[in-house]
């Protein structure tokens, strides 16, 4: 009998950077939605609305604010595989995913290696 596999959440997927079918990044992994129940990871919570949650007092909830306080709960049944990156199956628009990151494409596009 095969010994179970354990996984430290806040190592293995927080602040990965999320990948839809397509390879397009698409932002990070900010938080989880657990089920308290099963112990099971129900979804991914991506953006700044996620972020108080993380760094703690007033520092938190400013940086939230001054990125516009929004997020996105993706579906766990919406990830493919998680490697160094958390891999969608879908493409980042069916769920809402991948503005920001367009908003910064034409930023730092410039950058060699970017």
């Amino acid at each position: 009998m095969s010994r179970p596999r354990y996984v430290d959440l806040a190592r293995g997927i927080l602040d990965h950077q999320i990948l839809d079918s397509e390879g397009r990044r698409c932002g990070n992994v900010d938080d989880l939605e657990l089920d308290m129940d099963s112990g099971e990871v129900t979804a991914l919570l991506v953006g700044p609305r996620y972020w108080p949650g993380r760094v703690h007092g007033p520092i938190g909830r400013l940086l939230a604010r001054l990125a516009g306080g929004g997020g996105r709960r993706v579906p766990w049944s919406e990830v493919e595989s998680v490697t160094s990156a958390v891999i969608l199956r879908c493409e980042a628009g069916e769920v809402g995913l991948g503005r920001g990151d367009d908003r910064a494409r034409k930023w730092v596009e410039w950058i060699p290696g970017s």
